[in-house]
């Protein structure tokens, strides 16, 4: 396999602090080269020899030409069904749907939704799936939906009208459904680049909520009104956009509530609370002696509180705890030199964050992921995470793309390989490098024998000063499996 690029030793050091001055002056000086920013167009070509992978590995497209998929799911007899969000960032909004895939490619719908997607991966149990609807115009739900294509909510009105949704629906090992829901905002405070995002307009009221009472500081920040054009507006932590806070105010928690991890019965009933303090938990999986883990998408360098250098983290849950978010990045606080000492928001923390699993690349979107639990595939207990990829300039400035591959984490020690990337001199998607590999891998999951990897590569979504523009019926399905010996 090849060697660690400079886009990843570049991550690395910023996760770490470690950068030199050198390094600093130079990130000053150049412009953002994220893996995005480029101008792609048109059919997408599809090469499965543009994928490198370790020896002893073949990977096929499965399924082309889809539409925003964000997971793959398995049913009962072990039939792959693509899940199609129906909303990306970029403000594209089509029809969420799950499409089970057939021989030769072909798919056929199985349900469809409607304008309140994205739909961000599920599972199937006890003859139904399971699908995390995001929510983004009425509030997340987590959906139950028959072999028929019949859909009934068992949970609604989860607070996802902001930047991250609701994600996940997976089934624990005590028959519950787990999911995520991510923070209405990137670091506690909203501000004009939720405007951006989009929901700001919408939802001019919408902020997080706490999932237990927190005091805050009091410390508020201005910044322009897009709402209203010329004018400021100073806004407090976990308050709606211009109102400001005081030192020693209380904000009272509940659950449902954001950046956290909960759970519901598969019949619907009281949701419950496992872990808090996430940013963006998108990717949840079990491990096979049943501990719970999370990828979780870390800050952006954007907003009324930017931060800068925070990787995203593979955590294995605390549960009952509070995981770090909005002060801390794992177990290091905002404060700390390397995040430019983002100065706190909370009076007083819940609890001393956990340390996390591992650390990637700064805005590589570590999301979903599954873990190995075969001999026929190899590399059993290690978790396989899918990495959409940089969203430069948007999420803050990279010197070259970061992520658009997926990568292997060995959860015990917390070491990081790459798995499958695109081949090449340079890292980064294909329509960068012209090439017809992988282009926005968002999820990872093995078959029901463990036998083989299913890769969900959302498609071509450019990006530019403006934000992202998502291209429709370029993502593609992918299967990886093992030919021989390593």
């Amino acid at each position: 396999m090849r060697g660690v690029r400079a886009a990843r030793v570049l991550a690395i050091l910023v996760i770490t602090g470690t950068a030199t001055g050198a390094l600093g002056g130079c990130y000053r000086v150049r412009p953002s080269s994220g893996g995005g920013q480029t101008s792609a167009r048109g059919t997408r070509t599809i090469r499965p020899a543009d994928v490198a992978l370790p020896p002893g590995y073949s990977i096929e497209a499965v399924a082309t030409e889809l539409t925003f998929p964000t997971g793959v799911i398995f049913d009962d007899r072990g039939t792959p069904v693509v899940v199609e969000a129906g909303y990306s960032y970029g403000e594209s909004f089509t029809t969420p749907r799950l499409l089970r895939v057939e021989t030769g490619g072909k798919t056929t719908p199985v349900a469809t939704g409607g304008r309140n997607g994205p739909w961000n991966g599920g599972s199937f149990a006890d003859g139904a799936f399971f699908i995390a609807e995001g929510g983004e115009m009425e509030g997340g739900r987590i959906l139950r939906i028959t072999r028929e294509g019949a859909v009934t909510p068992i949970v609604e009105n989860l607070p996802s009208t902001g930047d991250h949704h609701t994600n996940g629906a997976i089934v624990g090992p005590d028959g519950a459904i787990y999911f995520g829901q991510g923070t209405a905002t990137n670091s506690g405070v909203v501000g004009p680049d939720n405007f951006q995002f989009g929901w700001l307009k919408r939802k001019p009221d919408f902020h997080d909520t706490p999932c237990q009472d927190i005091t805050l500081v009091g410390r508020n920040f201005p910044s322009d009104n897009p709402l209203k054009p010329g004018e400021k507006a100073t806004t407090g932590a976990y308050s709606a956009f211009g109102t400001s806070t005081t030192a020693g105010q209380v904000i009272r928690g509940r659950v449902p509530c954001n950046g956290a991890i909960m759970r519901v019965r598969p019949d619907g009933g009281d949701v419950q609370l496992v872990a808090w303090g996430f940013r963006n938990p998108f990717g949840i999986a079990f491990s096979a002696d049943g501990r719970l883990f999370v990828t979780d998408n870390g800050y952006d360098d954007r907003g009324s509180r930017p931060v800068w250098g925070a990787g995203d983290l593979l955590w294995a849950v605390k549960e009952g705890a509070w995981h770090g978010w909005p002060d801390y990045s794992g177990d290091h606080p905002l404060t700390e030199n390397q995040f430019k000492e983002v100065p706190s928001i909370l009076a007083r923390q819940p609890n001393t964050p956990p340390k996390p699993i591992a650390a990637f690349g700064v805005h590589s979107s570590s999301d979903g992921f599954d873990f190995s639990r075969a001999d026929a595939f190899g590399f059993k207990g290690q978790a396989f995470v899918a990495q959409f990829g940089d969203e430069a300039p948007t999420t803050g400035k990279v010197l070259g793309p970061v992520g658009f591959k997926v990568v292997r984490v060995n959860a015990s020690n917390g070491v990081i390989e790459d798995f499958a990337t695109n081949v090449g001199k340079t890292n980064g998607p294909a329509s960068a490098l012209r090439t017809g590999g992988l282009e926005r891998p968002v999820a990872a999951r093995f078959d029901p024998t463990g036998a083989a990897l299913y890769i969900v590569d959302f498609g071509v979504m450019t990006m530019s000063e403006r934000g992202p523009s998502p291209q429709p019926g370029t993502g593609v399905l992918w299967r990886v499996s093992r030919t021989g010996g390593r």
